[in-house]
């Protein structure tokens, strides 16, 4: 068991990436100011329920190997492109109909959930993130590194929670006037467009 002074760094350092807002938390902000507070809260819990996979896999040693074969790596890297790249082009190519416009149109709660959940998943940096991160606050003579792993994942995993849930609701918040006009609409639409676009292009730049 790591001692608490390691814990209390562990969790300090984490806050600190955390409110830089990355390609996740785009992801939530974008869902919760084109659909609402509930799907910027469904995104949160899809994109950390592809946080437990990645966790999961540091803590089984798998991610080394997406971090040793530049090729592994490659494949994950444009799947995700690929994904970000189709949730952009629909977005640009949506279409606002007359009075209904007035209205925002919700999708399923479970279509939303593995969106995030896909995102996330699909996001190589985040399975290097676990993999470079979580093994530095380790100590072998604490007991074994997977355990400890699973610890400090599961930390960052309910403090991410907590972060980017405070992003969907302030963004939700402040997008609510926006939503009752359909001009405003089209422009979050081409917004939310561009910026999933963004991710498929920033994450072109991540090297393996």
């Amino acid at each position: 068991m790591p001692e608490i002074s390691t814990l209390a760094a562990f969790c300090a350092a984490t806050l600190v990436l955390l409110v830089v807002p990355g390609p996740a938390v785009l992801y939530i902000v974008t869902r919760s100011v084109s659909q609402g507070r509930a799907a910027g809260v469904v995104s949160v819990l899809g994109v950390h329920t592809g946080s437990l996979v990645h966790i999961a896999a540091a803590a089984l040693g798998l991610s080394a190997l997406l971090a040793a074969s530049a090729t592994a790596f490659t494949i994950v890297k444009y799947v995700g492109v690929a994904y970000l790249l189709w949730l952009g082009v629909r977005k640009l190519m949506q279409r606002e109909e007359g009075e209904q416009a007035l209205e925002l149109r919700v999708q399923s709660k479970r279509r939303l959930f593995w969106e995030g959940f896909v995102v996330n998943v699909l996001n190589p940096k985040t399975a290097l993130f676990f993999l470079t991160f979580l093994p530095l606050f380790t100590d072998p003579d604490a007991g074994p590194v997977g355990p400890q792993i699973l610890l400090f994942g599961m930390l960052w995993l309910l403090l991410g929670m907590a972060s980017d849930g405070a992003y969907a609701m302030l963004s939700s918040a402040l997008a609510g006037r926006l939503r009752t006009s359909a001009r405003a609409r089209r422009r979050m639409n081409v917004g939310s467009g561009l910026v999933y676009l963004g991710l498929a292009a920033w994450l072109t730049t991540e090297k393996a």
